[in-house]
């Protein structure tokens, strides 16, 4: 039995029942009371059968389709405390110039990770908290010398660095739209890491971006890689690619796919390039950053000047290395061949603009976890309340619920209702 089409049914047919004059009480009709029960049952019914309860597929994947059981959605342009708000945490660590690989280190540092989310939480362009582009931006700081302990010049470039809380994540689709700086100098990318040898980047280096060149630098990096020194560029895991764009000037979606044995890039939904070598195969986590260590041959710089990128939002769909997770997906997906248990991820085919005349409609982007009942038992984290997460949508799992809703008698529940429903809906 599809529950799904059950219960859509019982939705369909409950507004055409007819009052019956049989009253309960003064101004209480027994029809009534059935609506209201119906509904009740129904809406509990909901949060059991939801939709989208068996995951979320891409149109890469459509011939094949592949579904990702674990969501992750950050929209930055209404985010006022990043740490309270999503499922990211800012770093704080130096890295010292050997490390680093230039002749600057790096300091991540949490004040060069500044939310400007715009004044009005129910539009998707205008004033922003602080002015200029909306969203999260990340800062390379203009380079000046810190003092060390012992009196000797530290050369550490202030930057910024922030990271998925879940490093469970093996396979998906994941997608950033943001701003690049024009500001010369510096390197910003939107990452997958495992280690230094199972990494799916996508880098800007704002030196390169002008008015007759705008390359974006597609990377894997792999044992191929870190035997040249982690320099991927003459290897068969990078591409650089340029874009009909400049990156500098507006908004733009940048998206890799990564599926078992290949990983396939776009920008705003139209497909650059294919990497069949060195997929990674371990889970690992999201990464965004945007840094300087004056390497010659990479970022260049550190910047004569602050430098930002602005990022609008983040989307991240794909699988879970947890048995945790594999169990919960076992007990929210009772149906898979309902049409609604897998829903296809939009493809974002403009730039998702807030900027502009028409920055309030580009810039209004399609996410699962704004609309009603589509993100059931996806994992929020919020580590001032619960390290562990708490759930956006909880199963019911417990007691009479579990008894009702999600055990061997739903479809006889279900029918009772329905039945219910038509018998008093003939007079």
């Amino acid at each position: 039995m599809k529950i799904g089409a059950i219960i859509r049914a019982c939705e369909e047919f409950l507004p055409h029942i007819s009052p019956r004059p049989t009253v309960l009480a003064p101004g209480i009709c027994l029809s009534n009371v059935i609506k209201i029960v119906a509904l009740v049952l129904i809406s509990a019914l909901r949060v059991a059968f939801a939709d989208c309860e068996c995951g979320y597929y891409c149109s890469s994947s459509q011939n094949d389709p592949i579904v990702f059981t674990e969501l992750l959605e950050s929209d930055f342009l209404h985010v006022q405390n990043i740490t309270l708000d999503t499922d990211w945490v800012p770093q704080q660590y130096n890295i010292t110039a050997e490390a680093a690989r230039g002749p600057y280190g790096e300091a991540r540092q949490l004040m060069n990770v500044i939310e400007n989310p715009i004044k009005d939480d129910y539009s998707y362009s205008g004033p922003t908290v602080s002015g200029g582009d909306p969203g999260l931006r990340l800062y390379v700081r203009k380079f000046e010398p810190e003092q060390a302990a012992d009196g000797q010049s530290e050369r550490l470039v202030g930057t910024a660095e922030v990271a998925s809380q879940r490093d469970d994540i093996l396979y998906g689709s994941f997608r950033i739209a943001m701003k690049l700086s024009g500001t010369p100098g510096t390197c910003g990318a939107f990452f997958w890491f495992f280690n230094n040898t199972q990494e799916i980047d996508i880098e800007f280096l704002s030196s390169e971006l002008n008015s007759s060149s705008s390359p974006v630098n597609l990377v894997l990096q792999s044992p191929e890689s870190a035997r040249a020194g982690y320099d991927a560029s003459h290897t068969t895991t990078f591409r650089l690619y340029e874009l009909p764009f400049r990156p500098d000037e507006d908004y733009h979606e940048y998206r890799f796919d990564w599926l078992p044995g290949k990983v396939s890039f776009y920008a705003d939904g139209h497909w650059l390039w294919d990497s069949s070598d060195a997929v990674p195969t371990k889970p690992g986590h999201l990464i965004m950053n945007h840094w300087s260590n004056g390497n010659s041959k990479w970022s260049r710089g550190p910047p004569t000047e602050d430098a930002f990128l602005s990022i609008s939002y983040v989307k991240a769909y794909f699988n879970s290395s947890l048995d945790s997770r594999h169990a919960d997906y076992a007990r929210r997906c009772k149906d898979s061949s309902d049409a609604r248990a897998t829903c296809l991820i939009p493809d974002q085919l403009v730039p998702p603009s807030p900027i502009g005349p028409n920055g309030n409609e580009t810039g209004n982007t399609f996410f699962f976890s704004h609309q009603p009942n589509m993100t059931v038992n996806q994992t929020v984290y919020r580590p001032e309340k619960n390290a562990g997460g708490t759930l956006s949508a909880p199963m019911l799992q417990t007691g009479l619920f579990t008894a009702l809703f999600v055990g061997p008698l739903v479809t006889e529940v279900i029918l009772g209702i329905f039945a219910v429903i038509w018998w008093y809906g003939r007079f």
